[in-house]
């Protein structure tokens, strides 16, 4: 059965998707045994112009709705702290790529499954229209330099 998401997530969950298909558009270059630095330069844009955003957002607005030192937002912060880290590395590309796409699932799944349903349940409509007003449900842009997943 699908996750009911309250309005105000829906847009966050949206980039979820987008981040999802980062993870799809990587096997698709590994499977179409694409060069890892064009997919690179691709995750490098993905990440400044999405995922950063993103994440910061998440840190500022949502994880605060749980309780300090939650265990599930120390999950979460741990694997944008993982996540970051191959996104941002600056050596052997196919290994970090292959490791970032499966994280980069991995919490997204975490997080839609899991610790968003908590947040939605404990937000108050005031904290839930604050997440609505800073993140607009904006469309998605693509970067349509080199899709090397085509």
């Amino acid at each position: 059965m699908p996750i009911k998401r309250h309005k105000d997530l829906q847009p966050i969950s949206r980039d979820h998707h987008h981040a999802l298909l980062l993870s799809w558009k990587i096997r698709q270059g590994f499977s179409r045994q694409i060069d890892p630095a064009r997919m690179k330069k691709y995750s490098d844009w993905f990440y400044e112009n999405h995922l950063k955003p993103h994440f910061e957002i998440e840190e500022k607005y949502l994880f605060p709705i749980m309780e300090e030192n939650n265990e599930l937002v120390k999950k979460a912060l741990s694997e944008h702290r993982r996540i970051i880290k191959l996104i941002t590395a600056d050596s052997d590309f196919e290994r970090t790529l292959s490791l970032l796409e499966e994280e980069l699932e991995n919490h997204i799944r975490f997080e839609e499954r899991i610790l968003f349903k908590e947040i939605q349940e404990r937000a108050t409509p005031e904290q839930m229209k604050t997440i609505s007003r800073v993140h607009k449900d904006e469309a998605f842009v693509e970067n349509t330099e080199d899709e090397f997943w085509r």
